[in-house]
């Protein structure tokens, strides 16, 4: 594993959003979701199109959610990806979205 700094890592922009809208994709070439995400007043809301099938419209809807805010917007067929919502894989392969654990303001940065 290559080793990072401390300046690399704050180069990444991580902040907490809440899901306000999802829509299905069926342009994707795998399953996926269109989502918006409010990140608050300071990023305003950003779009992310996600492989995250093993999450409901409805589950989605209203969560927290981490995401990078500052990588450059991927195209991704007809749809303008602009932030990566961060998860990680369970053992059985699905994505489990990062969340924090309590309700915190819109927009907070992850340090």
């Amino acid at each position: 594993m290559e080793e990072a700094s401390f300046d690399d890592f704050q180069k990444i922009d991580m902040r907490v959003g809440r899901v306000s809208r999802v829509e299905e994709f069926p342009e994707a070439r795998k399953p996926a979701w269109k989502i918006w995400i409010d990140f608050g007043p300071e990023v305003g809301e950003k779009r992310s199109s996600a492989q995250i099938t093993n999450y409901s419209r409805d589950e989605l809807e209203g969560r927290l959610v981490v995401a990078v805010v500052n990588f450059p917007p991927r195209q991704i067929g007809p749809f303008v990806s602009e932030v990566l919502l961060l998860g990680t894989p369970d053992e059985e392969g699905r994505v489990i979205l990062l969340h924090p654990d309590a309700d915190v303001p819109l927009g907070g940065r992850i340090f």
